[in-house]
């Protein structure tokens, strides 16, 4: 299990963007791979705490972990977990003043992978309720199929960068660290192209842009802010570098009926006042279809009867579901038969329940 976040940097919960960079800055110097040669267990604290900014420096990441923890994150698509140490570098970096930070073994990156897009879809309540299949339009960039994502034309080759001798970075000193930052000619490619020997199809970007089809299965029991990851559905990276990831966030429109808190689900409805008073067999609608229900003798306006199992799909206990919470009113008719009124006049009488009496006008129209 992960330690706690805020443990890692030494920080305070409520500690704000400020304290928090800059306990970063105190930790990651104080961890430095290059700083601790002979400690064999300084990189993992150095990622350990790199991971921990990487959240709790992000207000999104940060309110959802203080709400659910490490969990939380994975759930919705997000982990901190840092790999390999350039990552880190490139990421934080310019906490220290430079592009990168990284020390002799960093070296030149190798091919970038492509970043993670991300899709937001709209869903009517009773889809996210019961599960739907989507299909939707991708726009992102691919492969130029003319030059295979060289950026070349056939038969053209690309020029060893002069500035940094192909490493696609150069080396400045600051301090007891030597700092890595990406070459400013070759930003970072270690070569570099004549304009003549560009594809003419993608114009030298390797890349050209195109709309991929993708079917999203939306599981029973989804909500607003559910993120749902499709690997390598993302944007393409450098030739021989992984493709990024995809995540469809979900937007789930409320419903006019049902109302959800997690799995379980919330309706009201009106009864009318000789089943409420006298019990009787009614049927109320759930997100599965009606149900029946029996009143008893004497139910109170706004008495609650919950249906257990008849709620949403748990998405984190597969094969359970919530419960389903009937709140019940009394219906008052509108328009009543003179017939009715009468009746009901009669029913106040012996319950000594004062109403108002007709007036004039309306016994004369009636």
């Amino acid at each position: 299990m992960p330690r706690d976040y805020y443990e890692v940097l030494g920080i305070e919960k409520g500690a704000d963007a400020a304290a928090i960079k800059k306990a970063y800055r105190k930790a990651a110097l104080q961890y430095h791979p290059d700083r601790n040669p002979d400690d064999p267990d300084a990189e993992s604290k150095f990622k350990e705490v790199s991971e921990a900014y990487s959240v709790l420096s992000d207000d999104e990441k940060r309110k959802i972990y203080d709400q659910f923890g490490h969990d939380g994150l994975r759930g919705r698509g997000f982990d901190p977990n840092f790999t390999d140490l350039s990552d880190i570098f490139s990421a934080f970096g310019d906490l220290f003043g430079f592009g990168g930070f990284g020390g002799g073994r960093g070296g030149r990156r190798g091919p970038r992978p492509g970043a993670d897009l991300e899709y937001p879809l709209r869903l009517e309540f009773m889809e996210a309720a019961l599960g739907v299949e989507k299909t939707i339009d991708v726009p992102k960039h691919v492969h130029c199929d003319t030059c295979s994502g060289s950026g070349l034309k056939a038969g053209a080759t690309k020029n060893t960068c002069a500035t940094c001798g192909g490493a696609g970075q150069v080396i400045q000193a600051q301090g007891f660290l030597r700092i890595r930052t990406t070459c400013p000619a070759c930003r970072g490619q270690g070569q570099s192209v004549n304009p003549g020997d560009r594809c003419t199809d993608c114009s030298g970007s390797g890349r050209i842009r195109e709309n991929e089809q993708i079917v999203v299965k939306v599981p029973a029991g989804s909500y607003s802010g559910l993120q749902i990851r499709h690997p390598g559905r993302g944007e393409v990276g450098d030739p021989g570098a992984p493709t990024g990831d995809l995540y469809v966030t979900l937007d789930v429109r409320p419903h006019e009926l049902f109302k959800r808190d997690g799995s379980d689900t919330y309706v009201t409805v009106p009864v009318p006042f000789p089943i409420m008073a006298l019990g009787g067999k009614i049927r109320v609608p759930t997100v599965h279809g009606e149900e029946e229900l029996e009143l008893k003798h004497g139910t109170e306006s706004g008495h609650v009867e919950t249906l257990r199992g008849k709620g949403l799909a748990r998405l984190r206990a597969r094969g359970t579901l919530g419960d389903h919470h009937v709140r019940l009113v009394v219906d008052v008719p509108k328009k009543l038969t003179e017939e009715q009124e009468e009746l009901l006049r009669k029913l106040a009488d012996t319950l000594d329940v004062g109403v108002h009496e007709k007036g004039f006008w309306e016994r004369l129209f009636g």
